[in-house]
Formats: structure tokens, C-alpha cells, sequence
């Protein structure tokens, strides 16, 4: 009867725990849960992966200080700012939470159709709300004040008042085709090598570089037109559009004015866009594809979008890679050789040769006067590019070449025929089409001996490889594709220096005199530059005087002093400032904090008889540290308040990484420990010290205050200084005959000792 109660109980245990299992494992069946409890924990997940990333790259890097690679030195030069930075850890949180739910998707049906078919609309807008993704996607807030329509944003936001984030900063590049990803998510062209296109595999972009783009620095041709300053002035654009910061310069050349914060219609924030659509394009587009792509200014087009297009920044814009000469030539004042050439390997991130070795004129000489490199098809990227990028130490180099081709596999681009299907050209099928397309049989051999189809060559080496069109120095599809993205970022800027809105006449008038030579005239020690600074000049034949190069007379611009009212100017607003305009034929204040201020009160406040219409606002700090949707800091880090801003604090040993926001080990003990450690040293010493200083005074001291002395075989008395003897004499049986002689001869031993 017992048994079969342990059996019983047995079984039913057993039992139970089976139900429970299947319960806890088919929990949803019986308590329903939602599809976003089971999104949030994908987010909240994939929020964990990201950060353990961030965390181990920073911890990574922090160790990896002393031998930097040339990988670590290129992403350290791109490191975003903390706006940026928080979208681009939302998109990561993002894309690993739609990997995620597709697998789980995926396990339980075969896929049809493109992968991302199997998430609904909603469930995709459910992610990137929790991925933090979604405040990215909605329209920002726009100012409704008088200035709103004279001066843009520094973000370029709201320059369309009904798309407020077309053209603006930390958002998607455009596409104008849709995504070539393997996996339809993220995976690049070539990523996985059982893919086949047209029956081939993609070649790796270390092969293409070393094959078809690669050419010797002894082997490069120069350009008998134009100067290498016109290379310079295409890679400052290509990263003021590609990574939308704005200037380098804060500051305007002329009066000081602060384009960061109020980007007032001041140089140098107006003459870059005439510089680059006046004189900078037009010599890369030829006259022909200039006018069929860009052609006349006819004023603002809200319809059209602004916004930078992934082809043109990563992959049509950069065939300024192919003109980059292989050395900078310093040149003196009298345009001659004195500093010698210096291979471009050797000037990559060296800023103390500016400081060491004559400062920025000698450079800017050399970029008036040193023709470019040209571009030909067999000669399209010199070494420094392609073997010698960054050469920091032995940790290796980076190589440009294959940078551009991943780059724009990792941005999904489609392969060449797309995109000269896009731009009405004829698609290539044949060898022959591509060799006539380049006029290089040899260049469309080695092109096709890697790719093996002309489709499936990436559109970046396709337009590279072209052939030049008549006065210009890109081919047809790159004139295409630039001319493009340069009248869309003319025709949808609402602040365009054209625009009748913006300027008056006479301001228009004064703009359109400045030229790159008038910039360079007012910001070195040059005193005789070309006219035309992109054009190659012959010293000092082609060089004139600055004082016969014009410039804008500013009076232009001059305002009237404001009527006499009954208003006048309230006092200065702490943490902020105002500006005054016009509106109604009032005079307007608009108020503004700085950043880390949030304004409490109007943020206008206009003038009437009877005085201001309201009392001016006041500018409070903003507690970045409550934010628990966004946290400033890593949860490694304590947040703490500053005025205007925050500080992200580490407790030893932990410091803070690169990003600001992160605690990495530092590798070292924290300073308490060694604080420990060095007490417990000095305690140890101190002892040992002391310990050492009584024997000393023992040993030294006279016969009768001696140590202890055995006398006698198996028995012995002593004296402690002078007081009473104290026996220490031990049993004969206790003692062995070795141990007594051995004892005896100890005796005999201390009594040998000096000073007893």
C-alpha cells in the first residue's frame, strides 16, 4: 500500500510538471499576450546588444590608445555629436529589433515575397516608437516668429514649412531607388558567396581596388586646366553635404558673426553655395550636362526635396577620390620649392606641420598653383590612396578605393545599369557596351574579368570608369546624378541667396561679386592670387594683385537705427539673448536660450504705444539628467546636472570613453585600493622598523641584560635584565640526546656571539 502511494505521488508530480512546462512555454494560448508585450521585449533586448556594443567598442578603444590603428583614426575623425549619436543608436536598436522579429517570423512559416512583408505596418511602427527611432521620423517643432522667414536653422530643418524635415540634418539619406540588401534589411551586395548575380559572384573590393583602380604615384597624370585647389574645394563640400555639418568656420570672414548659432546672411554661410554652384560645378558637369541637369535659377519649388540622396554622397561625389594629386607642394612667397614635397601619407592627421613648417600660406600657394590630378580611366587612384591611407605605424593602412566600393554596398546602391536606366541612359549587356562606354578596351576587360557582367558592376567604379564628357571631368551618368542633387538643393532652399525673398537687389548685386580668390585674399598672407582660383596659375604671370580682386561692400546690409518709441530695449536676458525685427510695421523681439535653456515665456514680444505687449521671458537650465526616455548618460555612467548641460561621472577605476557618456575600465587598481595598499606598506615597514630597532637594542646592550642563556644539559636559567631569574628547564625524558647536543652547541654558539 506504501508503494503505490509513492507511485502515485510520483505520477502526479511528474504530471504536474509537464503541464506547468507547457504552460509556461505556451503561456500566450492561455493568457493571450499581445504582439507588443512581445515587441518590447525584442526592443528591450536589442536596446541591451546595442549598448554591450557601444560599451565593448569604447573599452576597446580606451586600451588601444598607445598603438592606434588606422581604422580606429578614421572612425575617431567621424565621431558624431551627442544629437547625432542618439539616432544613430536608436536606427542600431532599431535594425537589430527587425532582425529579430523576422526570425521569430520566419519560424514559423517559409518566407514569400521580401522579407520585411512579414512585419505589419504597425508592428513596424510599434518598433521604431520603442526603438526611439519614431521623434526622428515626425516633424519638429518650427518657430512662428518674424525671424522664421529671414534667417534658416542651423539643423536645416523648417526650411519646408510642409516637409520641416526635408534637407535637415540627422535624418535618412534620400533614395531614389529602392535598397539592394540581400537579407532586404541590411546584409551588402557580396556579403554572403552563394549569392549570384547574372550567374556571377560579386569580387571582393580589396580585388577590384588592386586590379582596375590602383596606379603608381610615378604614373599619375596631371591636369593641364585646373588647379588642385578644385580637389580641395570638392572634398569640403562632399563632407559638408555627405556628414551635414555646416562650416568649418563658425565665425564669418568678415564681422565675426557666429553662423552656429544665428546663421545671419553673412560670409561665409551665403558665398558657399554661390562659390559651389557658380564656379565649382559647372567645370565638373561640362557646359552641356550643366545646363541639361542644373540649367537656370527659376526661384523656390517647395515641391522639391533637398535632402542629400545615398548615390550622390557615397558614391557620384566622391569620383573627387580619382583627381587627389599624390603629393603637397609648400610653396614660399616667391611660389618656389623650399620646404620640398611631402608625400600625402606624410600629412594625413599632422597638424604640428602647420605649426613647425610655415604655417597654412605655403599649402594654399601650392593649391593654386599645382594641377590636379586627372582622371583617366587606367589611372584612376594613386598608391597613397589605395596602399598608403593613414600610415600611423606597423598596425597596417586603410585603402580608400576599397573604403568607396563598401561603402556603397553597405548603403544598398543597386549596381550600374539601374542607375543608368535612372538617368535615361542605355543599360550595358555586352563586353562591347562597356568598352564603348569607358573608350578603354583594356580598363572594361579587367572590369569584366571580376565582375562578369556589366549589371553587376557597383555604380561607384561604373561612373568612375566612364568616359569624360567635353569639358568636364565626370561622364555622363555622375553629370547625371550630381547635376541632380545640385538643382534640388538650389531649387527646394527656401533661402536660396537667388530667392527674391531673401536678398534685396542690392544685396544680390554685392553677392554675386565674391569669389574664392576675394576669400583667400582676406584670410591669408597671400597678396596676388588668380582670378579664378580653381584654374591652374603660372607664377606670376596669372596672379594679380588682391587689391584689384572684388569683394561685397557690406553697406548693403546696413539697417536703420529703429524709430524713437515708447519701448526701447528691456534688459539682457540671463543664459539667452534677442534679436529685433520687423513685422507689421512694428518692432518685433524675438527671444532664444542657449543651449541647455529652455524658454519660459512669449517667445515674441511686440511693441506698442503703451510699451512691450508682455514681460520678456526667462531662460531656465534643463535637467538633461530627468530625460528617462532618452538617458544622457550610459547606465555604467551617474548623471549629474551642470548649468547649461550635464556631466556623465565614473567611479574608480572606471573612466569615462570617447563617447562621453560611457564607464570603461580603466585597467588600473581604484585609488582607495592603492591608498589601502600604500598604508598597509608604510604600516608593514613601520613594524618591521620598530621590530628592528628593539632587537638592535637587545643585541647591543650589556653581558648581565642579555638574552636568555641555556646553561647546563636539559635544564637552563636566564635573566630578563635584572629582575629574578625564571626557570626554563625542560624534563630529560622530554628531551632527545640529539636535541640536547644540539642545544648545547646553540648555547656555546650565542656565547661566541660579539657583544654577549
Amino acid at each position: 500500500m506504501g508503494a503505490r502511494a509513492v507511485l502515485g505521488t510520483t505520477l502526479a508530480v511528474a504530471c504536474a510538471g509537464a503541464v506547468f512546462s507547457f504552460i509556461l512555454r505556451h503561456k500566450d494560448l492561455f493568457w493571450g499576450e499581445t504582439e507588443e508585450c512581445r515587441v518590447r521585449g525584442i526592443v528591450e533586448a536589442s536596446k541591451l546588444l546595442v549598448d554591450e556594443a557601444v560599451y565593448s567598442t569604447t573599452s576597446r578603444n580606451l586600451h588601444k590608445r598607445e598603438t592606434i590603428s588606422p581604422s580606429q583614426l578614421l572612425s575617431f575623425s567621424k565621431l558624431p555629436e551627442p544629437t547625432s549619436r542618439a539616432a544613430s543608436r536608436a536606427a542600431d536598436i532599431m535594425e537589430v529589433s527587425v532582425q529579430e522579429a523576422m526570425r521569430r517570423a520566419h519560424l514559423g512559416s517559409a518566407p514569400s515575397g521580401p522579407p520585411t512583408d512579414v512585419l505589419s505596418e504597425d508592428l513596424l511602427k510599434t518598433i521604431a516608437n520603442l526603438s526611439g527611432c519614431q521623434p526622428y521620423m515626425l516633424p519638429p517643432r518650427c518657430p512662428n516668429t518674424c525671424l522664421a522667414n529671414k534667417y534658416r536653422l542651423i539643423t536645416g530643418a523648417c526650411n519646408n514649412r510642409d516637409h520641416p524635415r526635408w534637407g535637415a540634418a540627422n535624418t535618412a539619406l534620400a533614395r531614389w531607388l529602392p535598397p539592394a540588401y540581400e537579407d532586404g534589411i541590411s546584409e551588402p551586395r557580396g556579403w554572403n558567396p552563394h549569392f549570384l548575380y547574372n550567374g556571377f559572384p560579386l569580387p571582393p573590393v580589396r580585388e577590384v581596388s588592386r586590379q582596375v583602380i590602383h596606379v603608381s604615384n610615378e604614373a599619375v597624370t596631371e591636369d593641364g586646366q585646373y588647379s588642385d585647389l578644385l580637389t580641395a574645394w570638392g572634398q569640403y563640400t562632399d563632407h559638408d553635404l555627405a556628414f551635414t555639418p555646416q562650416s568649418a568656420s563658425h565665425a564669418a570672414f568678415g564681422g565675426g558673426a557666429d553662423c552656429q548659432r544665428t546663421c545671419e546672411n553673412r560670409s561665409p554661410c551665403f558665398p558657399v553655395q554661390i562659390i559651389t554652384l557658380r564656379d565649382y560645378v559647372p567645370k565638373i558637369l561640362g557646359p552641356e550636362a550643366f545646363g541639361q541637369h542644373v540649367g537656370p535659377y527659376r526661384g523656390y519649388d517647395p515641391a522639391v526635396d533637398p535632402t542629400v540622396s545615398n548615390v550622390f554622397s557615397t558614391a557620384a561625389f566622391r569620383f573627387g577620390h580619382a583627381t587627389v594629386h599624390p603629393l603637397v607642394r609648400r610653396l614660399d612667397a616667391r611660389f618656389q620649392e623650399r620646404l620640398g614635397l611631402l608625400p600625402l601619407r606624410d600629412a594625413f592627421f599632422r597638424p604640428w606641420r602647420l605649426l613647425e613648417e610655415g604655417g597654412v600660406d605655403p599649402i594654399v600657394r601650392g593649391l593654386l598653383a599645382t594641377p590636379a590630378k586627372l582622371q583617366v580611366q587606367d589611372q584612376l587612384m594613386n598608391e597613397e590612396l589605395t596602399e598608403r591611407l593613414f600610415v600611423l605605424s606597423d598596425s597596417g593602412t586603410l585603402d580608400l578605393a576599397s573604403i568607396n566600393l563598401q561603402r556603397g554596398r553597405d548603403h544598398g546602391l543597386p549596381g550600374y545599369n539601374e542607375w543608368r536606366e535612372f538617368c535615361g541612359l542605355s543599360r550595358l549587356e555586352t563586353r562591347a557596351d562597356l568598352r564603348a562606354a569607358t573608350s578603354h578596351g583594356s580598363v572594361a576587360d579587367k572590369i569584366l574579368d571580376l565582375y562578369g557582367h556589366p549589371a553587376n558592376v557597383d555604380v561607384w567604379l561604373g561612373g568612375l570608369a566612364e568616359r569624360v564628357l567635353p569639358g568636364a571631368r565626370t561622364g555622363p551618368l555622375f553629370a547625371c546624378i550630381i547635376g541632380k542633387q545640385m538643382r534640388n538643393l538650389r531649387d527646394g532652399d527656401r533661402f536660396w541667396w537667388e530667392n527674391q525673398a531673401v536678398f534685396t537687389e542690392a544685396q544680390r548685386q554685392e553677392l554675386g561679386r565674391h569669389s574664392l580668390s576675394r576669400v583667400i585674399c582676406d584670410n591669408t598672407g597671400l597678396s596676388r592670387v588668380p582670378r579664378d582660383a580653381f584654374r591652374v596659375g603660372t607664377w606670376p604671370q596669372e596672379f594679380e594683385s588682391c587689391d584689384s580682386i572684388p569683394g561685397m561692400n557690406l553697406g548693403a546690409w546696413r539697417e536703420a537705427p529703429p524709430p524713437e518709441d515708447a519701448c526701447g530695449f528691456p534688459d539682457k536676458v540671463e543664459d539667452g539673448d534677442f534679436l529685433l525685427c520687423e513685422e507689421s510695421g512694428r518692432r518685433v523681439l524675438v527671444f532664444s536660450c542657449r543651449h541647455g535653456f529652455q524658454l519660459h515665456g512669449p517667445e515674441q514680444v511686440a511693441c506698442t504705444r503703451r510699451g512691450w505687449d508682455s514681460q520678456p521671458p526667462v531662460c531656465k537650465d534643463i535637467n538633461e539628467c530627468e530625460d528617462v526616455t532618452e538617458a544622457p548618460c550610459h547606465a555604467s555612467a551617474r548623471c549629474k546636472n551642470t548649468k547649461g548641460g550635464f556631466q556623465c561621472e565614473c567611479t574608480d577605476p572606471y573612466v569615462l570613453g570617447e563617447d562621453g557618456r560611457t564607464c570603461v575600465d580603466s585597467g588600473r587598481l581604484p585609488r582607495a585600493s592603492m591608498v589601502s595598499i600604500m598604508l598597509g606598506a608604510v604600516l608593514v615597514c613601520g613594524l618591521a622598523g620598530l621590530t628592528w630597532m628593539v632587537v638592535c637594542r637587545w643585541t647591543h646592550a650589556d653581558p648581565e641584560s642579555s638574552l636568555p642563556i641555556l646553561e647546563g644539559e636539559g635544564e637552563g636559567t636566564s635573566q630578563l635584565g635584572h629582575g629574578k631569574a625564571q626557570d626554563v628547564s625542560y624534563p630529560q625524558h622530554h628531551t632527545p640526546a640529539g636535541d640536547s647536543e644540539q642545544m648545547g652547541t646553540e648555547g656555546q654558539d650565542a656565547r661566541a656571539l660579539p657583544g654577549v
